[in-house]
């Protein structure tokens, strides 16, 4: 919120079947002409709605004095009292915060006279204004509104017969816009888009019309080729046409789990680069949640499944534990030094700089996990599980209680993270602190941002060498630099991960058995939500522990595990067992992941995944650009995936 000095009266502010192989190359052949169709398709609808959406706010015409940007209003605040007021305002959003100076409204000039000034008001959450008379600091009144972008609001202040109290009515002078209608044209579009590819591709898979497409899209030399080498064309084998995928034939690659990653890695790559600039697709300012906040653990969540799948196929191979883990380690140190690459994009102007260099990140957080979990699920794995004895008391547990030394570390590291967050003395902040600090908490601790993850992260890295622009700067306006990627929530991360260790404990041990995989999932879900409802009292903020990204805090982990597990059964379900869906196209950043995180950080700069706007303060052209960039790394990921490119390390 922002405002400039008032003038005398006034002043203003800115604020088919012809044969097996055959069948194999036109379905390949058909499915690589829809997704190409489907791209196609995306990136003109995205270009044609820019320009429609980016005009709406424009039947709403502005005052000219008053140049409004995102997620603004204006107000403007007259007095008709023959006293100045000092008017200040406070984010309902904001827990236990203090109130922030608005601006003075002088007195009116005479009786029956007005003064006004305006102001530019926040539109993201509902405020409390709260007029007090300078001369005694005596509150007059408080109006609590949710003021609507590029609005025009008008707040009056009074007198009543009692000259000590002040009568304040709010005024709306102009109507809104509806800043949340591009997301609308958005959802249409991308509806409307999978509508097409479905019926595209149901049309594609008629035999009439699959035998014309194979026809008129192959050569004799296509012809040949099938001939020779990939056997007589009259020779038929048995398709499975009802399926739009392929049956598994491993357990270790499900589908599923390839499409729920490759759906948490694009929701991630879309709110990296901006969501439009919407709130709820940037990270919470401090407890609670938004969509950015989801994906980076069920990201983490998934590739402790994984780990389980790999390591028990790759023992049931005949590998060592020790060879094993050396190509784990190797891997955690490859994925953490590209961390700190990428979070250091300075290097392209020349040598990294110690001063300033941050060590926590993403991958880095990522390698921790996956070196800890990996290195204990290589001590409990089980090289075969075909002659588990069925009469034992653990049997019907076996999936939980035969990795018991597993679990122990894992209780053993949360527990870790429950002593030195509340019983580590922080100097000049009270023990067991979970705030942000600022002016949270009646401004009580401004420098205790984090508490003992804070202190920690600036004990042993340094205050140079961790993140300086936290989520809660803005609304919360701390000023101590805090990283949510930091030392002690890396040991909840550990946990989040090993939670997915245990889905696909559950999937090894009931393999083909969807029903009991099913109602493992549902039940996993179901203890951890009734763990995070008890942790949060099933509140936002006043709870034991509240739901807290910056610090992964355990009701977060439980919550967002809680998610994952419900999740992974819906995806499951749809997937791998009625196999409804294939999985496209969130299928191929998944089976791509590391290469599109890591493209996506390094070419965000770029055209064609930025582009300078003709309005940077529009959420609709905010939201088509960064729809646009999402759309063409999936479409990327596609391409490569039909070359069998694929980045591992």
């Amino acid at each position: 919120m922002r405002t400039e000095k008032p003038n005398k009266q006034k002043g203003r502010g800115a604020h088919s079947n012809n044969g097996g192989d055959r069948t194999e190359v036109q379905n390949t052949q058909l499915d690589s002409q829809i997704m190409i169709f489907s791209a196609v398709i995306v990136l003109l609808l995205a270009a044609c709605v820019a320009p429609l959406t980016a005009q709406l706010p424009l039947s709403h015409p502005h005052r000219k004095s008053i140049v409004l940007k995102m997620d603004e209003a204006t107000l403007t605040i007259n007095n008709e009292l023959q006293r100045e007021i000092v008017v200040s305002w406070l984010s309902d959003h904001c827990f236990q915060c203090l109130f922030q100076p608005l601006g003075v409204v002088p007195a009116g000039p005479g009786p029956g006279m007005t003064s006004s000034v305006d102001f530019t008001v926040s539109t993201q959450h509902p405020l409390t204004l709260q007029l007090n008379s300078t001369a005694v600091n005596l509150q007059l009144c408080r109006v609590n509104f949710h003021f609507g972008e590029h609005g025009n609001y008008s707040l009056w202040a009074k007198n009543l017969n009692d000259s000590a109290e002040a009568n304040c009515s709010m005024v709306t002078n102009k109507e809104s816009v509806n800043s949340y209608l591009p997301i609308l044209v958005a959802l249409l579009v991308y509806a409307g888009l999978a509508i097409l590819v479905a019926i595209g591709s149901t049309i594609m898979r008629l035999d009439p019309v699959r035998n014309l497409m194979f026809q008129i899209g192959n050569t004799m030399e296509t012809e040949r080729l099938i001939n020779s080498e990939l056997g007589s064309p009259n020779r038929t084998v048995e398709s499975s046409s009802d399926s739009p995928i392929p049956p598994n034939t491993s357990i270790s690659r499900l589908r599923s789990l390839d499409t729920f990653r490759g759906l948490s890695l694009v929701i991630m790559v879309f709110v990296n680069y901006g969501g439009g600039r919407y709130w709820f697709f940037r990270h919470e300012s401090w407890n609670g949640l938004t969509v950015a906040d989801l994906v980076f653990p069920w990201f983490v969540f998934i590739m402790g499944t994984s780990i389980s799948l790999s390591v028990s196929s790759a023992l049931r191979r005949g590998t060592s534990r020790c060879r094993l883990f050396w190509k784990v380690l190797w891997r955690s140190l490859q994925l953490f030094f590209i961390g700190v690459l990428i979070i250091n994009p300075n290097y392209c102007q020349g040598p990294l700089s110690w001063d300033t260099l941050r060590i926590p990140g993403v991958l880095q957080r990522l390698a921790f996990a996956y070196l800890a979990v990996a290195a204990l699920d290589l001590m409990v794995a089980k090289t075969s599980l075909d002659n588990l004895p069925t009469d034992a008391w653990w049997y019907l547990g076996q999936d939980f209680l035969l990795y018991w030394p597993a679990w122990l570390c894992v209780i053993a590291m949360e527990t870790l993270w429950l002593c030195l967050t509340f019983l580590l003395p922080v100097p000049d902040c009270p023990t067991g602190y979970l705030g942000p600090g600022g002016i949270g908490d009646f401004g009580q601790y401004p420098n205790c941002t984090g508490g003992a993850a804070g202190y920690i992260d600036r004990w042993l890295l340094g205050e140079s060498h961790i993140y300086q622009n936290p989520s809660s700067r803005v609304l919360y306006q701390s000023t101590m630099p805090y990283d949510p990627e930091g030392v002690l929530g890396s040991l909840s991360s550990v946990v989040m991960a090993f939670l997915g260790l245990q889905a696909g404990k559950i999937i090894s041990h009931y393999k083909d058995l969807h029903s009991k995989i099913m109602t493992r999932f549902l039940m996993w879900g179901f203890v951890l939500g009734i763990i995070s409802a008890i942790l949060t009292k099933c509140s936002k903020d006043q709870g034991f522990i509240p739901v807290n990204k910056n610090l992964w805090s355990l009701s977060y982990i439980t919550t967002l595990s809680c998610f994952a597990f419900v999740m992974l059964l819906i995806i499951y379900y749809i997937v791998d067992v009625r196999r409804w869906w294939s999985g496209a196209p969130f299928f191929y950043p998944g089976m791509n992941s590391i290469l599109v995180y890591v493209g996506h950080e390094i070419f965000e700069e770029y055209f064609p995944f930025r582009w300078r706007m003709s309005n940077s303060q529009s959420h609709a052209q905010h939201l088509t650009q960064n729809l646009v960039a999402t759309s063409i790394w999936v479409v990327i990921s596609y391409i490569l995936y039909k070359k069998k490119i694929f980045w591992k390390i």
